[in-house]
């Protein structure tokens, strides 16, 4: 009876032992909490994080404005032009027009073409240009190219960036008074000199271009993004100009009858755009 009284007792002598087990468990409980905050402060730094991240990146979150406004693929009238070089002759240091691209008023292509010059290609300058040989294999024929480009150009107002060098690649010509070149525009010029198409689409779009080999679709539509924000105060500037030199043609007959000596030495007048 004693040995069965003696058991009933050994809980209640071991109530001690469970209570500095239950202060155990509230300690690491308490321990656990304390390393709660830290690991909510995870979800929250990580929230912060992506709080901090989004505002680093707000530029990611707005559209990029290279991107077509439309799905309209017509050829509109204003056209966009592009193109990319490869090099011939012996050395390679003669350009050559190795891919043309035109882009409509919305951003979208209209005409992409890989061209296959007369002359042998030597350097593909595929760093720049991003043209391979595998490009060229079944490329157009310059002469279906050019024709092609010259069609679809014909009477539009023509787009890009020193467009002097893209004409001499295709050996085409434009009406001076359809061309709106984004190395020229006054508003856009630096000191009296032109600046670099990928620095005018960092400085006015907000976005980075050619940055390693060149996309033809992405800087013709840099081109045009530059025309169209300035486009207002751009033509403006042009009929201004125009109706300076109209004013100018007329005046110049009323010398010529002023000045008997010169009148048979003056130059016939030509006019602005030709």
């Amino acid at each position: 009876m004693s040995g069965q009284l003696k058991n009933p007792k050994n809980p209640f002598q071991l109530n001690p032992n469970w209570a500095q087990l239950r202060e155990q468990l509230k300690s690491n409980g308490f321990q656990k909490q304390l390393s709660k905050p830290s690991e909510t402060e995870n979800p929250n730094s990580i929230l912060g994080k992506r709080k901090s991240r989004s505002s680093d990146d707000s530029g990611d979150d707005r559209p990029n404005p290279l991107l077509p406004t439309s799905s309209d693929s017509s050829v509109t009238d204003v056209i966009a032009m592009d193109c990319e070089m490869v090099g011939v002759s012996s050395v390679g240091n003669r350009s050559a027009l190795g891919r043309v691209t035109l882009v409509n008023k919305w951003g979208n292509v209209i005409y992409d073409e890989y061209v296959r010059p007369v002359e042998r290609v030597v350097d593909f300058r595929t760093k720049i240009s991003g043209i391979r040989p595998q490009h060229l294999k079944k490329a157009k024929d310059f002469r279906v190219v050019q024709k092609e480009v010259a069609e679809l150009i014909k009477g539009k107002i023509l787009v890009g960036h020193a467009l002097r060098n893209d004409f001499k690649a295709l050996l085409l010509g434009h009406q001076k008074q359809d061309i709106r070149d984004t190395s020229e525009y006054q508003h856009f010029l630096r000191e009296g000199r032109s600046r670099a198409l990928r620095n005018l689409a960092t400085e006015v779009l907000g976005v980075e271009i050619q940055n390693g080999e060149h996309c033809p679709i992405e800087d013709a539509r840099a081109a045009m993004m530059l025309y169209l924000k300035h486009r207002k105060e751009w033509e403006k500037s042009i009929k201004d100009f125009a109706r300076l030199k109209e004013k100018q043609k007329k005046r110049k007959p009323k010398k010529k009858n002023r000045s008997f000596k010169n009148h048979d030495m003056d130059p016939p007048e030509t006019g602005f755009f030709q």
